[in-house]
């Protein structure tokens, strides 16, 4: 089943009409403000890096 370009024309239509172009029009702008929030919520879980690129092991545990 493929879509001829009249059918996506006409499926664009009807959801520019039902969602008002406007909202559209900001519909890249938004989505590009959602992925680079999730980079940077990604990039803040990561765990600290020393100087060759290794992670640190966590300093919570006590050796006795």
């Amino acid at each position: 089943m493929s879509f001829g370009i009249w059918e996506l024309v006409v499926i664009l239509l009807i959801v520019g009409v039902l969602f008002g172009f406007g909202k559209l029009r900001n519909l890249g702008p938004d989505l590009g403000h959602a992925i680079k929030g999730l980079r940077n919520a990604l990039r803040d879980d990561r765990p600290p890096e020393n100087e060759q690129g290794q992670s640190t092991p966590p300093q919570d545990e006590k050796k006795p």
